[in-house]
């Protein structure tokens, strides 16, 4: 959820900050909501009923966990659309500024001379995230990415402690496992989002990417990476408008929400 502490300041087993304790799954791309820090959550392993954050102009409750869809339908989602309703940009950002250094090495894929970029702010526990990621984000890919007319990037906008210890955990990862990381944890986010254990269960998902113990503990305990990933967060928000997740930059105009590749195709085939 969205909370309005300054920083995480909750402690992990000898006592350093940790990310990794809110319940439930966040907010995301029907919720508008104005970002802040994350703010600590007192216990990491209640089961009760995941908190609602509530935002400066309205009440926002958490979203509904998306059904993982299988892997055909990335083969289905590539296949053209009768026809396709174009969403309108809701705001537009100088790509100057967009792409300006931020906080963290920017994480992308692609050329970077590709004539379109696309940049992704999302929510490791956002639903309508996973659901882009797990059904369009590899049909985008390979259509637009692997062909040079793309650049993609992604950029963390951590709802609730949980998603920023994911990316932190993502952040950790082996040089060029990023993506990969991110990839995983999308596919298994109803496992670990909502678990009753959440540290349990993110240590579980780290493993199978190659963590141990001791660099998980290490990973979670880094408060320069837990401030930068929430700096990337907050310039996403002030500079940017970034209000929910997924929210997509495609050369510069903003749309929030979670978009088909019919319908990406669509913004993005007019800018090649």
């Amino acid at each position: 959820m969205l909370h309005t502490g300054k920083r995480l300041q909750t402690r992990l087993l000898t006592g350093a900050a940790v990310a990794v304790l809110a319940l439930g799954l966040a907010a995301c791309s029907d919720e508008k909501e104005s970002a802040t820090s994350a703010a600590p959550a007192d216990a990491m392993t209640t089961a009760s009923t995941p908190a609602t954050s509530t935002p400066a102009t309205s009440t926002a409750t958490p979203a509904a966990s998306s059904t993982m869809a299988p892997a055909t339908e990335v083969a289905q989602a590539a296949a053209p659309a009768a026809s396709v309703e174009v969403p309108k940009p809701d705001g537009e950002v100088e790509m100057s500024a967009l792409m300006a250094p931020g906080a963290l090495p920017e994480q992308a894929i692609g050329k970077a001379d590709a004539p379109v970029t696309v940049v992704e702010y999302m929510s490791m526990t956002c639903p309508h995230c996973a659901h882009f990621h797990n059904t369009s984000f590899e049909a985008l890919k390979q259509k637009y990415v692997e062909s040079g007319k793309v650049r993609f990037v992604l950029r963390e906008f951590p709802f609730d402690p949980r998603a920023a210890a994911a990316f932190m955990l993502a952040r950790c990862a082996p040089e060029g496992q990023y993506f990969p990381m991110v990839s995983m944890l999308f596919k298994q986010q109803e496992q670990w989002a909502a678990a009753q254990n959440g540290r349990d269960a993110l240590l579980q998902m780290s493993k199978l990417a190659g963590f141990t113990q001791e660099s998980f503990e290490a990973c979670l305990t880094n408060q320069k990476l837990l401030d930068d990933v929430n700096a990337v967060m907050q310039k996403g928000a002030k500079e940017f408008g970034v209000a929910s997740t997924p929210t997509f930059f495609i050369n510069g105009k903003r749309y929030s929400g979670d978009m088909s590749v019919d319908t990406m195709s669509a913004l993005i085939d007019p800018l090649l």
